[in-house]
């Protein structure tokens, strides 16, 4: 068994696997002043298909986590937006010739949303409190858009430092 620490989701530790969505430098004002837009910020890219939006309503999980699978999109990112100000899981693995590699778990701050870049192997929606409901924006198409890995080695995500 493999033991992987959570480390706070960053925008630079979390680059090589997609875009970090939270308040940020990219703001505007709009509305007469009264409403600050936080722009463009994550790259989304659909091959095929159309881009939409669905809700998921996931079961909380509890530290330690066991991964025992991970999955990819090779046809389009995928953006998690909470619905609530909580925290939640967010486990990445690089890519090593078509295998996922050994995972990294990051732990989101409350009102972070993340988005995934297309074809990047990653865990299921992993929130850690109620309610576990968000905004998910992804491919829409009638194809499959969905590989799944599941892991030999057992790796086990404990509670962060």
């Amino acid at each position: 068994m493999t033991t992987i620490t959570p480390i706070p989701l960053t925008a630079e530790g979390f680059a090589p696997f997609g875009d970090v969505i939270e308040l940020g430098t990219k703001a505007f004002k709009i509305n007469d002043g009264m409403c600050d837009r936080h722009h463009d910020l994550a790259q989304l890219e659909f091959l095929e298909g159309k881009a939409g939006i669905s809700l998921f309503q996931a079961v909380p999980r509890e530290l330690p986590y066991a991964i025992d699978l991970v999955e990819r999109h090779p046809k389009g990112s995928q953006a998690f937006i909470p619905m609530y100000l909580t925290s939640f899981l967010v486990i990445v693995a690089p890519d090593e010739n078509g295998t996922p590699g050994t995972p990294l778990a990051f732990l989101t701050n409350p009102g972070q949303g993340i988005n995934l870049q297309r074809n990047t192997w990653h865990g299921v929606l992993t929130p850690l409190q109620s309610p576990g409901l968000f905004a998910v924006i992804d491919r829409i198409g009638d194809d499959t858009n969905l590989e799944e890995h599941i892991f030999e080695t057992q790796y086990v995500v404990d509670s962060p430092g």
